[in-house]
């Protein structure tokens, strides 16, 4: 298995924070937000690990994975997508194809967005994939029916199976939202093709799971431990707490003293 790690946004909504600085290498806690990401795949056994990236960022995060030391010596590899903007980025499921192709990678994959924080291991979502070997995803119970309008939420039946897939309901079905990590047995790597071939959406990684339920078997693990989808300040500042950080003033997070 190889190991997808989606790194080429632009986080705008973290200026002027990371107007040139990457999201995935804020630090959080002890570590880079990139390294606890990298931590939860590294513990799987994964040694290829590609981080795909954009053009303005690519000599940040070369410098990073030269001196980044990984459990089990993983390989990380920097994949730069070419792009220098939100208005030329391919998004998260392009991303995904062209460092497919890039790589010349023909494996079962794992994506993992590099802005997702959980100290939860992956391990049972792995045997759950390796049990049923079709798409599998991991979700996180918000537990409130209101902020799950605000992420893309599945229906998971009493086998694991996951029977609807909505983005940002406005009348959510369950409190479940997909998390960004996803894992795919390799003959999915021609549906990512075809799915962009037939000019369905390549931006939110979820699109293509959700795609996917319509016609076929996805599957999920459930946690409830804490998960963050680090995007504005108020949810930096949380996560960042949650590693051990006392008292995070977001004005100094803004002016990047923090």
């Amino acid at each position: 298995m190889k190991a997808i790690i989606l790194a080429a946004g632009y986080a705008t909504r973290l200026f002027p924070l990371t107007e040139n600085f990457p999201k995935p290498l804020i630090r959080i806690g002890n570590k880079l937000m990139i390294e606890h990401v990298l931590e939860r795949i590294t513990e799987l056994g994964i040694e290829d690990v590609y981080v795909v990236t954009n053009e303005k960022f690519t000599g940040q995060f070369q410098e990073w994975a030269h001196s980044c030391k990984t459990k089990g010596n993983a390989k990380i590899t920097i994949v730069n997508d070419g792009t220098t903007s939100n208005d030329d980025r391919l998004g998260a499921i392009g991303d995904i194809n062209f460092t497919i192709d890039k790589e010349a990678i023909d494996d079962d994959l794992l994506i993992v967005g590099g802005d997702n924080l959980f100290k939860f291991s992956l391990t049972h979502a792995k045997y759950l994939f390796d049990e049923v070997y079709k798409p599998t995803i991991t979700g996180y119970d918000v537990k409130d029916r209101e902020l799950a309008k605000k992420y893309g939420i599945i229906e998971v039946d009493n086998e694991n199976k996951v029977v609807s897939f909505v983005e940002k309901p406005p009348e959510p079905k369950s409190t479940v939202a997909a998390m960004c990590v996803y894992f795919y047995p390799k003959e999915y790597i021609d549906v990512i093709k075809n799915y962009l071939k037939e000019g369905n959406n390549p931006d939110a990684p979820g699109n293509l799971p959700a795609y996917l339920v319509k016609t076929d078997e996805v599957y999920a693990k459930v946690y409830d431990e804490l998960w963050y989808d680090v995007g504005g300040f108020e949810s930096l500042k949380e996560a960042k707490e949650a590693f051990g950080e006392e008292d995070v003033d977001i004005e100094k997070l803004k002016k990047g003293e923090m």
